[in-house]
C-alpha cells in the first residue's frame, strides 16, 4: 500500500512540476557573449574560417564543435517501458528524462528526438542522415524484434556509437551485478547454468554478451511465452522467418534440450535472469527451490519484480537483484549508459564495441569488490565516481580496438572524465542557489 501510494505521488508531482518547469532541458551557451560585437566570432564573419577547416577534414568537427559531446536520445515510441506502444509525442518525456540522466551522471549534452518513423529502414535511414550533428545515438524504447536490425545495422554503417540501452544497457549492468553474484556464490561465469525468463531485447541482449563474455551458450536455456526454447519446438520455422536472434538462440542454447516450462528448465539451475514482465506472481517458490544451492535470482521487471525477493530468498536464493532502489542490489542501466558515452565521447571513438561494454561491466563490478556480499553486488548511483572510473575503461578499450579517433592515456582519460561530471554537478548547484532554477510550487 506504501508503495502504490509513493507512485502515485511521484505521478501527480511528475504532471505539475512537468507544466511548472515546460520539460526537463533547455540549451545553454559555452562561450561568453560580452557585446553584440562578440558574434563577429561565434557567427558571421568569423565562423567561415571554423567551416571551411571542417570542409577540409570532417574529424574537425569534433574538436571545433560540440560535435564531440553530443548525442540524440532517439525513440519511435513503440516500446516505452511499461507503458507500451504510445508514439513518439508520448515518449518525449522518457527521452527528455533520459537527458537529464546523461548530463547530470554523464556529463554528456543529450537531446531528446523522438520520430515518427515506424518502418525500420525508415528509422535506420533517419538516424544515418543525423549523422553529421552527433557524437553518438542512444536508441530508446523501441519494439522487439525490430530494434535488434535497427542496432545492428547502424552499429555496422555509421562511424559513431550507436547504444541501444534497453539491450545493451540492461546487457552489461546485468553482466556487472553478475560476475560479483558468481563470486559471492563461489562461481565462475564458465560451467554456470543459466535460466533466461523473457526472450525480449534486455535478454536476448544479454545472452549475447555472455556468450561474448565467455559463458558457455550450452549451458544457457532461455525461455519466451510458449516456454523453453530450442531446436525441436514446432514453432522454430516461424521463428526462422519472424525472429532470427531469437531462433538463433533456440539452435545455440540448452545443451541438455531440456523442454517444458520454468520449473523444467531451473531444475539444478544456477542463475535466474527474469526480465518477462510485471510480477509478483510470474515465478513461484516452488520453482526457485529446485534450483541448485546457493542460486541466484534477477529479478528484473519495473515496478513490479517477477516475484518478491523476501519470497526468492525464502524458496533458498542467495543472491537476489531487482530493478528498484528500495531493495537491495538494484540492476539499474542509469549505472552504466553515462559512464560508457563519457568514455567513448572522450576518445572520439566510432562505435561501443562488446569488448568495450563488458570492460565496462567489469569496471563498474570491481568498484564495489572489497565490500561484497549477497545483499551488495553493485554499486548504486550515488557512487558518481565509478561513473568516471568506468568510463576510463571504455575509452582504454575502444583505443585498444583501434576505434579511436584520439589518443588518450589512463590518468588523462580518468582526469577529463572527472572534469566532464562534476562541471555538470557543479552547474546544477549552481543554477540552484542562483535561482536560475526554481523549486516547484507545492
Amino acid at each position: 500500500m506504501a508503495q502504490a501510494k509513493g507512485k502515485d505521488d511521484a505521478s501527480k508531482k511528475a504532471l505539475a512540476y512537468s507544466k511548472f518547469y515546460g520539460g526537463k532541458m533547455g540549451v545553454a551557451p559555452k562561450v561568453p557573449v560580452r557585446t553584440l560585437q562578440d558574434f563577429s566570432i561565434w557567427y558571421t564573419p568569423g565562423v567561415g574560417a571554423v567551416c571551411m577547416a571542417i570542409n577540409a577534414s570532417v574529424d574537425l568537427s569534433f574538436q571545433l564543435t560540440n560535435r564531440w559531446n553530443t548525442i540524440a536520445v532517439i525513440s519511435d515510441g513503440t516500446r516505452v517501458l511499461g507503458l507500451g506502444n504510445i508514439g513518439p509525442e508520448a515518449s518525449l518525456p522518457v527521452m527528455e528524462g533520459k537527458a537529464l540522466i546523461y548530463k547530470f551522471l554523464g556529463g554528456v549534452d543529450a537531446v531528446a528526438l523522438p520520430i515518427r518513423v515506424s518502418d525500420p529502414e525508415q528509422f535506420i535511414a533517419t538516424a544515418k542522415a543525423l549523422e553529421p550533428a552527433l557524437g553518438g545515438i542512444n536508441l530508446e524504447d523501441i519494439e522487439s524484434p525490430k530494434c535488434f536490425d535497427i542496432l545492428d545495422r547502424l552499429r555496422s554503417e555509421m562511424q559513431i556509437p550507436v547504444w541501444h540501452d534497453d539491450q545493451q544497457g540492461t546487457a552489461g549492468v546485468t553482466l556487472a551485478g553478475l560476475y560479483n553474484a558468481l563470486k559471492v556464490t563461489g562461481r565462475e561465469l564458465k560451467g554456470t547454468r543459466i535460466v533466461f525468463m523473457g526472450a525480449g531485447a534486455a535478454n536476448v541482449a544479454t545472452f549475447r554478451l555472455l556468450v561474448k563474455a565467455g559463458a558457455d551458450p550450452a549451458d544457457i536455456i532461455m525461455l519466451d511465452s510458449k516456454g523453453v526454447l530450442h531446436p525441436e519446438r514446432d514453432d522454430i520455422d516461424q521463428l526462422y522467418l519472424k525472429n532470427r536472434w531469437k531462433y538463433d538462440i533456440a539452435i545455440k542454447s540448452n545443451g541438455p534440450r531440456i523442454k517444458g516450462g520454468l520449473e523444467d528448465a531451473l531444475r539444478g539451475a544456477d542463475v535466474l535472469v527474469a526480465a518477462a514482465g510485471q510480477g509478483p506472481d510470474r515465478v513461484k517458490k516452488k520453482e526457485i527451490a529446485v534450483m541448485n544451492k546457493r542460486a541466484i535470482a534477477f529479478l528484473l521487471a519495473n515496478p513490479v519484480p517477477e516475484m518478491w525477493p523476501a519470497d526468492a530468498r525464502a524458496a533458498g536464493a542467495e543472491v537476489v537483484a531487482t530493478g528498484r532502489s528500495d531493495f537491495p542490489n538494484q540492476v539499474n542501466n542509469s549505472l552504466l549508459f553515462p559512464a560508457i558515452f563519457r568514455g567513448a565521447l572522450d576518445v572520439r571513438a566510432k562505435t561501443i564495441s562488446d569488448t568495450m561494454v563488458i570492460a565496462a561491466s567489469k569496471q563498474l563490478a570491481a568498484f564495489v569488490e572489497s565490500a561484497l556480499s549477497p545483499e551488495h553486488i553493485i554499486p548504486t548511483m550515488d557512487d558518481w565516481i565509478v561513473y568516471a572510473r568506468v568510463a576510463v575503461a571504455v575509452g582504454m578499450t575502444a583505443q585498444k580496438e583501434g576505434l579511436a579517433r584520439v589518443s588518450m592515456g589512463e590518468k588523462e582519460l580518468l582526469r577529463s572524465a572527472v572534469d566532464k561530471i562534476e562541471e555538470s554537478r557543479k552547474l546544477m548547484k549552481n543554477m540552484l542557489e542562483s535561482g536560475l532554477i526554481v523549486d516547484p510550487p507545492r
